[in-house]
């Protein structure tokens, strides 16, 4: 009789499985893990070991404090190792793609990294093109600067444009409420406030494209790498909005 396959024999471990949910909600440091689920952190190291072996895991080092990292789940290779469980057990057994659905009411969803000038307004445009509407999406920075001219490219590359779109300050957002607050910069997560309301803070670990090479031409794969990040977890994370129903009306904020 074949044995398992291997995504099986992976997420059927307890903690294995409780680590996978808690890095599929967002990008987390072995101590925050260790908190969460309330294991010794040998054992949460050992399984996190085992889950980037497989390459269903993968970590970063923080731009905030280069002796950290940030361990993220592999959202699509997910996807693909479920397709292949699947198929494993009967050739019936198929994964359809499902559509993310539109939040049954319009939800505020809030993108901040360091300087607003290069993730965050990716990650903004992006979102607001795929929400249909349905999502009030803004942006800001710790410490602004203005749009990096990368930024413009590759968003024009999806058919957007924002060019001359002023950067805008955190500050200027504290005090109001948002279903989701998505950090994209280590540094910035260090600095985020408490938002009122039922707010959920996540986590994307995304390294800065404007540091891969300067402000040059040179450093626009980086950008383009950064986009199809932002894109293939904006494409999950309309899935979580369109399976839980928004929690802040637009006329809170």
């Amino acid at each position: 009789m074949p044995a398992p396959p291997a995504f099986v024999r992976l997420a059927g471990n307890p903690v294995r499985w409780q680590l996978m949910s808690e890095l599929a909600r967002s990008d987390r440091r072995v101590r925050e893990l260790v908190r969460l689920l309330g294991q010794p952190q040998n054992l949460v190291s050992y399984h996190l070991g085992r889950l980037r072996s497989a390459g269903l895991v993968a970590a970063r080092r923080s731009s905030f404090d280069g002796r950290d990292s940030y361990y993220r789940l592999d959202l699509a290779g997910c996807t693909d190792a479920l397709a292949g469980t699947g198929l494993a057990l009967h050739p019936g057994l198929r994964l359809a793609p499902v559509a993310a659905a539109a939040p049954g009411r319009r939800c505020r969803v809030l993108f901040l990294c360091t300087g607003n000038s290069a993730r965050s307004p990716v990650a903004e445009a992006l979102l607001r093109q795929r929400a249909a509407g349905q999502v009030e999406v803004v942006s800001a920075g710790s410490r602004p600067k203005p749009l990096h001219a990368n930024s413009v490219r590759v968003l024009r590359e999806h058919g957007i444009e924002v060019a001359g779109r002023p950067p805008r300050r955190l500050s200027d957002f504290e005090g109001q409420r948002f279903d989701f607050v998505i950090t994209l910069c280590d540094r910035v997560r260090e600095v985020c406030p408490e938002f009122p309301g039922p707010a959920e803070q996540l986590h994307w670990s995304i390294p800065d494209p404007a540091a891969s090479a300067g402000a040059g031409q040179d450093s626009y794969p980086a950008f383009q790498r950064m986009a199809a990040e932002l894109e293939t977890r904006i494409g999950f994370l309309l899935a979580v909005l369109g399976a839980s129903p928004a929690r802040v009306s637009v006329e809170e904020g």
